[in-house]
């Protein structure tokens, strides 16, 4: 299966976005242009390869080699990416026990950093839940943090507005409720990616960054001015989110060819480090697996860590 149908490419050569060599769309427009996009809801065709590959009954899980930017310096970790679908109770927006038509089917995207600065460690997670049968937004993106000084965590529920309720230890961030008008969410770009890459936004964007940056940077959470492109190549293509105000960008390398796994990403933030040079985190894929790990609890399956890579 190729990543684009021809026509897409018709359209996306004449819109200045599709790019062939060394051209880019990596130009973005005065932010002062950047007007809000409705999104238009569809309901979404899934292909047979996507059907014959994410409805086995097990679940795709990659591992990466992280190289975390925190304090300004480089810290050696590892992430661990994975994908799943299951069914979503639409009203509480939580898994689903039994078999229903009100399930919602639903792509999981769990994403876990750990690492260390110093003495302490960091531990981080995401989950965001993606409709399989309309083009809307996510259901629900949930994030925790947790290190030595302490734990926070953003719930994010996708009802009439997205409803925010966010906790963590720092003064002023410490408990808050509140509500945003729809837009893109940075995470579920990446279940897109994996859904159908035809899908994902381009040009002069507002887009949610994730909880996980915001968090970092103790950055206000709100959507911000970006400008995204897309950049096909034989074997991996490259999406690319820059926000001029926070001075970042983030990259992601997929496969251009179904089932366009996540090799790799870079994401390049404001400079932070002694030199007033910027720092890169950057996650490597070293193995990939499909399996069931939920049925998976006993200690006769702890080497499948070994293979993954992991400690």
């Amino acid at each position: 299966m190729k990543l684009f149908s021809k026509g897409f490419l018709i359209a996306l050569f004449f819109f200045g976005i599709y790019a062939c060599g060394e051209k880019d769309s990596s130009t973005p427009k005065n932010v002062s242009d950047v007007k809000p996009v409705s999104v238009t809801v569809k309901d979404r065709n899934l292909s047979e390869d996507f059907k014959n590959y994410w409805y086995d009954g097990t679940a795709e899980i990659t591992s990466y080699q992280l190289t975390q930017a925190r304090y300004g310096e480089l810290r050696e970790g590892t992430a661990v990416n994975i994908f799943v679908t299951e069914d979503f109770l639409p009203e509480i927006q939580v898994k689903a026990d039994k078999v229903s038509e009100e399930n919602i089917p639903v792509l999981k995207f769990n994403q876990t950093k750990d690492f260390n600065t110093g003495i302490y460690p960091y531990s981080i997670m995401t989950s965001t839940f993606s409709p399989l049968r309309s083009t809307a937004h996510a259901l629900k993106v949930s994030h925790s943090m947790q290190e030595w000084c302490g734990q926070a965590y953003v719930q994010l529920n996708n009802r009439k507005d997205f409803e925010i309720r966010s906790h963590s230890y720092f003064q002023g961030e410490a408990d808050a409720e509140f509500n945003l008008q729809k837009t893109w969410l940075e995470t579920e770009l990446w279940n897109l990616i994996r859904i159908n890459p035809e899908e994902l936004p381009t040009g002069d964007l507002q887009v949610i960054p994730s909880f996980e940056f915001l968090r970092m940077s103790h950055q206000e959470t709100k959507a911000y001015e970006v400008f995204a492109s897309l950049k096909q190549g034989d074997s991996l293509t490259s999406y690319k989110l820059m926000y001029p105000e926070l001075k970042r960008e983030l990259i992601l390398y997929f496969n251009s060819t179904f089932p366009f796994e996540i090799e790799k990403w870079e994401e390049t933030n404001a400079p932070i480090n002694s030199e007033g040079e910027g720092l890169t985190t950057t996650a490597v894929k070293m193995k990939r697996i499909k399996t069931a790990y939920w049925q998976q609890k006993s200690k006769n399956f702890e080497s499948l860590r070994d293979s993954l890579g992991l400690k």
